[in-house]
């Protein structure tokens, strides 16, 4: 009862806006004085000599418990350190002690160890080590913890280079599994870079160094600047009373900060936002500037802290020596003199020539240059650059080896966006959707990264990149293409106007500044023909191509979508979409240049038939098989093998015409299920919807599908489908069971249209509509396609969407020749090029217009519903 009335007194101080350290100190007091009671409770109850008792023990908080910040459901960490050969003498009070702690409903981790057994489980154990570097005493025998305590401090100044790399290795790995950086969309505030876990990691540093573990007592001893001493300061305040927070709405432990808490926590603090930036968007960009902080002063407390041996230490002043001028290099780093940090500071041209010669010496810039040119940028207004310092940028950009490296540094001096107009609008700032992983700034520096790795690449796309001659425009192109966002106008059309500014900020020759404008304002286009317009219709490709208009624009462009892609998030850009990509660049370039890289799509899709009629192994109804794989989609053609085609024509051969087949099959790649069904097109009116409706009623989320009218009628859909009743494989009865719900699907005569199951995912995404960066929409394209009428239907995903729209179309008497469905996570571009019963494209504009209206009320039906 004390510990629930404690707990809400201080949520209650917390909802008052208390400081977070304020009510995490308040908290520890509270586990403090429970714990006593608990601990003076189990030594009456067993009978013991409580003063004898005490005499031989000490118990000690350590880890967050012993640091004095608790969050409110944190564990509880304590060390019962004894007297050897007591064990047996102490083990009534702890089982009672540790009972009596497990009924109030703490989480315990207790572990009782002579002085002795505590020194060698840290020197073996860097988490033991790392827990008892911050610890203190909550009762028993004082000078026993004192003499324990100066043991270890000389245990870990005696094995500081060892403890200070095992900390780091533990840290990497940490980051690993919960981010490498600290500008995740969903971060754990504990784990993830740039994190609680980051300023942690300096204590236990300061604590080998100096036996300190206060940032305060780091500045005081010369570890640690004012200014990394503020930081640190307000970085750790605003975290713990984000933790606190998180903690008290959950009522449990919960350190990770996802996007439906996100929302409610910008609101529930305050943030009004603007026109173009959301109050999410405002209150992440805060949580990424504080951790960004954290980050740079751990790196470098890291990188100053790790020991040299004895005699190079001694000898570092004498082993420096001067390069070009005032710059000194040294066995660790490079700097500058005092007269020329006076120059760097002013002068971005000289900022550059030091980031040369740091990568030509392979060494870190020395904290105190770093911090001076940092400091001296966050102070500077925008400058003018000289035609030397804009050469030296652009020199820099030509250069695929370290770029990425390079332009962090830049970007964490804060010297980028001196050199990029427009970069520090950028700088932290969420875009808060389920597609993007990172912020802006993260993205645009990963897609170069992503960029330059590809000259490693041995398909088409590292050959394009390598065969691209100006590199300097794609890379730069690259970093600026998405600095149009976090305004309310559309940012490929802001881009477009920052391109324009920027190449006149860089003095670009006039062609040099219009390739720059077409690729940032274009930046969309190939992935937006290549997913959602049909590449094998010439008309597409031929529209594509006068929009690019040469060989080396469109390797630029090729190469340029595909490291967008990627940067958007692991697996973003699969095997599936880049042969999309490469396809489309191929089919390009034969229109441009006469001749494409690799044989082109036509002969490509030529060898294709050849290579499934090869695979053919059945000598009866050969003019059967010579019919239908010549009649085979080139979209189809080219996403499957020709084994599997010919296996999947083989079942279709013997089908009757008045039957369905479908089979399913696991892709552990995507996480996703394929289904495929082949039948006839005479089996039923409206066989899309209905195969979606069945899809849709077994609660499964269709992420794409292909429709594939073959000769003779014979149809073969597939659709690429997540089962949200299993995380992972599904049994291969439930992959039966719905292939035969498909089936009868189509078998029914019914018309009643399928029930859809209410889904419940305590996981589930933030689809709240005022979120969505992509509001519902309704597009027809009458000019793209020769043949066919496209519509593109944008809107949020939910169940039975997809059968909504199908369904409508069906009862519009629209006949659907191709379907690209697309979903991105709670986003969905669906798009259907269909025809009216007569095979003919829609013409009549109140007829469009009927469709148009006719989708749009069947989707808010879907909302809803």
């Amino acid at each position: 009862d004390h510990l629930a009335t404690g707990r809400e007194k201080l949520k209650k101080q917390h909802d008052s806006g208390s400081l977070g350290i304020q009510v995490c100190a308040a908290l520890t007091n509270l586990l403090d004085s429970v714990v006593l009671e608990l601990y003076h409770a189990a030594l009456a109850e067993t009978g013991v000599d409580a003063t004898a008792f005490e005499e031989r023990v000490a118990l000690i908080p350590y880890g967050g418990y012993g640091r004095r910040d608790t969050a409110p459901f944190s564990d509880v960490d304590l060390m019962l350190l004894h007297a050897p050969g007591t064990d047996q003498d102490n083990l009534p009070v702890v089982r009672r002690f540790t009972q009596h702690i497990y009924d109030v409903g703490l989480k315990l981790g207790f572990s009782p160890r002579t002085p002795a057994d505590a020194l060698a489980s840290a020197t073996t154990d860097v988490t033991i080590f790392t827990s008892l570097a911050e610890s203190r005493l909550l009762a028993g025998n004082l000078a026993m913890f004192e003499k324990f305590q100066a043991q270890f401090l000389r245990l870990a100044k005696r094995r500081a280079g060892p403890l200070i790399a095992a900390i780091e290795a533990a840290r990497r790995e940490e980051r690993r599994q919960f981010g490498e950086t600290n500008y995740l969309l969903e971060p754990n505030l504990k784990r993830t870079r740039g994190g609680l876990r980051d300023i942690q990691f300096i204590r236990w540093i300061g604590f080998i160094q100096c036996g300190e573990v206060e940032p305060e007592n780091l500045m005081r001893a010369g570890l640690l600047s004012q200014d990394d001493y503020n930081r640190l300061r307000d970085a750790r305040e605003f975290l713990l009373r984000l933790r606190n927070e998180l903690h008290f709405q959950s009522g449990k432990e919960n350190d990770v900060l996802n996007k439906a808490e996100q929302l409610r926590i910008a609101e529930r603090f305050g943030y009004a936002g603007s026109e173009a930036v959301l109050p999410v968007e405002q209150f992440m960009r805060e949580y990424f500037q504080h951790t960004s902080d954290v980050r740079y002063t751990a790196a470098n407390f890291a990188a100053n802290s790790r020991p040299q041996p004895g005699v190079l230490r001694v000898l570092e002043p004498l082993l420096r020596y001067r390069l070009d001028g005032e710059f000194r290099v040294g066995p660790r780093d490079i700097g500058v003199t005092r007269r020329g940090l006076e120059i760097v500071c002013g002068d971005l041209g000289e900022v550059l020539r030091l980031m040369e010669l740091a990568n030509l010496v392979d060494k870190r810039i020395e904290h105190r240059t770093w911090a001076a040119i940092r400091t001296a940028m966050m102070n500077r207004p925008a400058v003018e650059l000289s035609p030397d310092t804009a050469r030296r940028f652009l020199a820099l950009l030509s250069q695929p080896a370290r770029l990425g490296e390079s332009l962090r540094r830049l970007h964490e001096l804060r010297v980028l966006e001196k050199l990029v107009p427009g970069l520090s609008h950028a700088r932290c700032l969420l875009q808060f959707n389920e597609y993007h992983k990172y912020t802006v700034d993260e993205h645009s520096i990963r897609a170069v990264e992503i960029c330059t790795d590809f000259r490693r690449d041995t398909g088409p796309l590292g050959e394009a990149y390598r065969s691209i001659q100006r590199k300097d425009l794609l890379h730069l192109a690259l970093l600026i293409h998405d600095l149009g966002k976090g305004f309310a106008e559309d940012h490929s059309e802001v881009g477009r106007r920052l391109a324009i500014e920027i190449a006149q900020f860089l003095s670009l020759p006039e062609r040099d500044a219009e390739i720059l404008r077409f690729l940032v304002h274009k930046h969309l286009l190939m992935s937006h023909e290549a997913q959602w317009r049909d590449i094998n219709d010439d008309a597409v490709v031929v529209r594509f191509a006068v929009q690019v208009g040469s060989p080396e624009v469109l390797k630029m462009l090729y190469v340029l979508t595909c490291a967008d892609m990627a940067a958007v998030g692991p697996g973003t850009l699969n095997d599936w979409k880049l042969r999309l990509m490469t396809t489309l660049y191929h089919r390009t370039m034969n229109q441009i240049a006469g001749d494409s890289p690799e044989p082109g799509a036509s002969r490509t899709v030529s060898k294709e038939r050849s290579d499934v009629r090869a695979k053919v192994k059945s000598t009866t109804d050969a003019d059967w098989w010579d019919k239908h794989i010549a009649a085979l989609p080139p979209s189809y053609l080219l996403t499957c093998p020709p084994e599997r085609i010919v296996d999947e024509l083989e079942r279709l051969r013997r089908l009757p015409r008045n039957d369905a087949i479908a089979w399913g099959r696991y892709l552990p790649e995507q996480k996703a299920i394929e289904y495929t069904v082949g039948t006839y097109e005479e089996i039923t009116p409206g066989i899309f919807h209905k195969l979606t409706g069945a899809l849709s009623s077994k609660g499964l989320q269709i992420l794409s599908a292909e429709i594939n009218t073959l000769a003779d009628g014979l149809v073969l859909d597939r659709f690429f489908v997540q089962d949200n009743d299993f995380a992972t494989e599904p049994p291969l009865e439930r992959v039966d069971e719905i292939s035969r719900t498909l089936v009868a699907a189509l078998q029914d005569t019914s018309g009643k249209p399928p029930a859809f199951r209410k889904l419940w995912n305590a996981g589930a995404k933030v689809t709240n509509s005022r979120l969505s960066q992509m509001p519902t929409q309704v597009r027809i394209d009458n000019t793209t396609s020769e043949r066919f009428t496209i519509i593109d239907v944008f809107t949020l995903d939910r169940m039975g969407l997809l059968y909504a729209i199908t369904r409508t179309l069906f009862e519009l008497g629209l006949s659907v020749g191709v379907a690209k469905i697309g979903t991105h996570l709670d986003q969905v571009v669906d798009v259907f090029y269909v025809t009216d019963s007569s095979g003919q494209k829609i013409q009549d504009e109140s007829r469009l217009a009927e469709i148009r209206q006719r989708l749009l009320e069947a989707l808010e039906r879907t909302e809803t519903a």
